[in-house]
């Protein structure tokens, strides 16, 4: 049997083994990386969307409407950004795991109501933010070469460390 977060850490562990030791040539280019972090913040504002018409827990609703917010002028600020350095950000496999198991996640999240839905909501925000942060730190913002991505990618991993302790909060409020 399937755990709620199975299939979301399956394209998240494609991730994490993405981000293990590899070689120069292994290491996602800055197309590659602006598609990822950007494919990323899509996947939080579609969850963040279904977790709005889905609770009625209020805590859970703020968490949202937060998750919403920020990761839409993340991503308004890394599509000004790549338009400025006249960057197409280039499709990948890890991109493609990352919505094919957000589409998979979200299939099972519709499926649940209210108390239930709102753990496996927040579990799944826990788990996500973790994997982004890490490979935010060990993978994405090591191999970006322009500076303007670096700085985008450091300020939004601060921001996303504060997404993770906000979803461990709500978490733990919901136990």
């Amino acid at each position: 049997m399937k755990t709620a977060l199975s299939t979301f850490g399956a394209a998240w562990l494609a991730l994490a083994v993405a981000a293990g030791p590899a070689s120069a040539a292994d290491k996602p280019t800055d197309p590659q990386i602006a598609h990822i972090a950007y494919s990323a913040g899509v996947i939080d504002v579609q969850a963040a969307k279904l977790a709005l018409s889905k609770t009625r827990n209020a805590e859970v609703k703020s968490f949202a409407q937060s998750m919403r917010k920020d990761h839409e002028a993340v991503n308004d600020m890394a599509l000004a950004l790549v338009k400025k350095l006249h960057v197409k950000p280039e499709d990948n496999p890890t991109s493609q795991a990352l919505a094919k198991a957000a589409k998979q996640k979200a299939a099972q999240l519709r499926k649940l109501k209210g108390a239930a839905f709102d753990k496996a909501y927040i579990a799944n925000e826990v788990a996500f933010h973790k994997q982004v942060n890490g490979a935010l730190e060990t993978l994405l913002i090591p191999s970006a070469q322009n500076p303007e991505l670096k700085g985008l990618l450091e300020t939004g991993l601060k921001l996303f460390q504060g997404h993770q302790q906000h979803a461990e909060h709500v978490a733990a409020e919901l136990k």
